[in-house]
């Protein structure tokens, strides 16, 4: 790496805010000897300019630099290679678009996971690659791989400077002959990288997951033990069915799904029993069992995992957030030396007076209370609707229940021409129709606090429902609870408050108002107000209660567009809204689960 090119490698024509300052201190930490560089910088702040600067100081082919003081992978040691190119990478498929649709970072090339691409041939132009003749047939040589788009992508990703994916792809290539290791490999977003390994790690045996489950149904569980032997047993039903499939000269779609299937289940439970009965290995399994003894296997801090996914797929890595809350609890969980990491902290030069928060507290929002506090909420949300007639307003509700509740209630007061939600199938459909909109709708969402871009009048002011913390009916977060991880608990609240904060003022001259709604806010910012970044303290310090007009429905202004929304306004009820949730997927037993459950 050669972080002297940083500043030239900069693709904007001009540098905003503190951009140049942050490129010197990161070249400097790098310069320092640091293997890894944290970036802590604000929302709105150019993380993705910031990134494709670090990206462009990796080793390039013929290079004799030997500046980065790194040796590179072990293996490419071995072999007298050392790694080139760059990797980018994010765990939002929302970043990873924004940054395809960037003609500032056109250089960087984009591949995605083979089922979002569709094959080309004919009559097979509506199946994804991952189910295509090529994935179905023994021995097919397809005429036309060299136009394929999945394939095309790869090509060019794997022999470009820098490749860019999503954090889920670029794991699930550890290892791959194609995305070996890089000299350089940054991570946008990654202050939940821990909580996303967890999250990839994690096993769930469920019929859905498991296609012999009907032969190899498993008994009721009693600790890992159990677990050990089930797996073990699973694997051998799964590899006699997998021959079972190799005997066929060509697949249907749905026995191409399930081979793969059964070949990712076995590479998951190979991983879960190898680290199992590995004596030093750092991850504590824990495990959970559902009526339906459906199991699900998760890892508590799965530095292992991050090890051979992420840690040996670079020389250098840069890990960008706003919310890297404390640098030696982020290393913990992600198996860094605190000491082998530098920090770089990028300041805020948005105006505080532009990004104010506002205490319209109406009491606690925990399941025993809600059902005293939200109907209080719902009224003051028709309140900020008077006082925003002519502005788009964000609800970040925090479950399917919640929202469904929010909607019914104001429903009954008779404001809902003004108001869209979603569910879990139309979320992003919904979310589009509410962006291109010309009225001053209000959105209800659920899940949207990260990775939303609401600049200018997309959005002036937006509710926080509830404290997002970890859902305690977790065992992963009962286990660190009972482990007295309290800290962690109110870090993970607070990450996810200051990223909502940041949806609605994204430029030192936007602005855009944040109302707090639950009391235990103002709680957590007591608890947490020593893990702050210095910028977000300084709106918690200016926080006031507002001269909100008084309950009136009908003052709350009339919305100007479609007559017809996606979401509970085209038809759906609220119990159908958080049933398709369910049916869909979305609401799963991660320790951040309860954004989609009822937690």
């Amino acid at each position: 790496m050669d972080s002297s090119r940083i500043v030239d490698e900069f693709p904007a024509p001009s540098f905003r805010g503190a951009q140049k300052q942050a490129l010197s201190d990161i070249r400097d930490a790098f310069e320092d000897g640091n293997d890894v560089v944290l970036v802590r910088a604000p929302t709105g702040s150019g993380k993705s300019l910031l990134a494709r600067a670090i990206a462009g100081c990796a080793r390039q082919p013929g290079s004799t630099d030997d500046s980065s003081g790194g040796s590179g992978h072990p293996d490419d040691e071995v072999a007298g290679v050392r790694p080139i190119g760059a990797y980018y990478t994010t765990p939002q498929v929302s970043q990873l678009d924004d940054v395809a649709g960037d003609e500032l970072l056109e250089d960087l090339s984009v591949i995605r996971g083979k089922s979002n691409y569709s094959c080309i041939l004919p009559g097979e132009t509506s199946t994804p690659v991952n189910q295509a003749p090529c994935a179905r047939e023994r021995g097919f040589n397809c005429p036309v791989k060299h136009r394929c788009p999945y394939f095309s992508d790869r090509s060019i990703a794997s022999n470009r400077s820098i490749a860019a994916m999503t954090l889920a792809y670029f794991m699930q290539t550890a290892g791959s002959d194609v995305f070996g290791t890089r000299d350089v490999v940054v991570i946008d977003e990654a202050h939940g990288l821990a909580e996303w390994a967890e999250m990839y790690a994690t096993i769930e045996l469920s019929p859905a997951t498991v296609p012999v489950w009907d032969a190899c149904e498993p008994p009721q569980i009693d600790g890992l033990s159990d677990i050990e032997d089930y797996t073990e047993q699973l694997t051998t039903v799964c590899s006699r069915r997998q021959e079972e499939l190799r005997g066929n000269v060509e697949l249907s779609p749905a026995e191409a799904e399930e081979r793969d299937q059964l070949a990712e289940l076995q590479r998951d439970i190979g991983w879960f029993l190898e680290d199992l009965r590995d004596t030093e290995s750092p991850t504590t399994w824990v495990s959970d069992q559902g009526d339906d003894r459906t199991i699900t296997v998760k890892p508590l801090d799965p530095a292992r995992y991050l090890h051979h996914t992420v840690w040996n797929r670079g020389t250098k890595f840069a890990l960008l957030s706003a919310t890297i809350l404390n640098k030696e609890s982020f290393c913990r969980g992600a198996g860094l030396n605190p000491a082998d990491v530098a920090l770089v902290d990028v300041p805020h030069t948005f105006p505080v007076e532009n990004r104010p928060l506002y205490d319209v507290t109406q009491g606690k929002m925990t399941y025993e209370n809600r059902d005293e506090t939200l109907p209080k909420v719902a009224r003051t949300i028709v309140r900020l609707m008077a006082h925003h007639p002519d502005e788009k307003g964000l609800i970040h509700a925090h479950s399917y229940a919640i929202a469904d509740r929010l909607y019914e209630l104001l429903d009954d007061f008779g404001v809902t021409d003004r108001v869209r939600a979603h569910d879990s199938e139309n979320r992003d459909a919904a979310l589009s129709g509410w962006k291109r909109s010309d009225g001053a709708d209000v959105f209800i969402s659920v899940k949207m606090e990260e990775a939303l871009d609401l600049n200018g009048d997309l959005c002036r002011w937006q509710v926080l429902c509830k404290a997002p913390y970890p859902n305690t009916n977790d065992s992963r977060v009962a286990q660190r609870l009972e482990d007295d991880q309290w800290g962690w608990y109110y870090r993970t609240a607070l990450r996810t408050v200051i990223q909502a904060c940041g949806r609605v003022v994204r430029a030192p001259d936007d602005h855009g108002a944040t109302y707090l709604a639950d009391s235990s806010l103002l709680d957590l910012f007591d608890r947490a107000r020593h893990d702050m970044p210095q910028w977000f303290k300084a709106q918690v310090d200016r926080m006031e209660r507002p001269e909100l007009p008084a309950f009136d429905p009908d003052s709350t202004g009339d919305a100007t567009n479609e007559t017809s929304t996606p979401g509970r306004r085209s038809g759906s009820s609220a119990s159908e809204s958080t049933t398709n949730a369910r049916r869909s997927g979305s609401i799963d037993d991660h320790p951040l689960s309860d954004v989609w459950g009822d937690g």
